[in-house]
């Protein structure tokens, strides 16, 4: 069976049970429980995903992290402007070009980010216990393919 005939099939038995329904509602629920976790910490959603990108090297480029967060330069700035008044981060003069900025998470927004982990990790162990490790895995590979634009808006905020 190709998978427009799986799909069809559904929509005749229940037309809530179509998969762009409950990717929405379970999409919408995930987020709802994820920004909850980020004000837990005092962060909004774009502060914290900004500073859980930084955690992973401790400093990168403001473009790089512009381009990798997917939010205009502009949008950057203001993201960056909260975290660096809330000492969460800080931004310098790359040495070899003054052009650009490195941004770099400093101590206390790593003690935040710690909290901000954990914050998210206790929101995935509750959205997803009734998943098997593989499952989660098999999961994590199938909404990899699902066909969204890379210039697609997933935030309205």
């Amino acid at each position: 069976m190709v998978a427009d005939e799986s799909v069809a099939g559904v929509v005749e038995s229940d037309p809530l049970d179509r998969l762009g329904f409950l990717l929405a509602r379970h999409g919408a629920i995930a987020n709802n429980r994820v920004h909850h976790a980020f004000v837990s910490c005092g962060l909004g959603p774009r502060q914290g995903t900004t500073l859980m990108l930084l955690g992973k090297s401790g400093h990168m480029a403001q473009q790089a992290l512009a381009a990798a967060l997917e939010v205009d330069p502009s949008i950057m700035v203001g993201i960056l402007n909260e975290l660096e008044s809330a000492h969460l981060v800080e931004r310098r003069r790359d040495p070899s070009d003054r052009r650009r900025h490195i941004v770099a998470i400093t101590d206390e927004g790593s003690s935040i980010l710690a909290k901000t982990q954990e914050a998210v990790s206790d929101v995935e162990q509750e959205l997803f216990a009734d998943l098997a490790p593989e499952e989660i895995a098999a999961l994590r590979t199938l909404l990899a393919r699902v066909r969204t634009s890379p210039g697609e808006s997933a935030c309205s905020e």
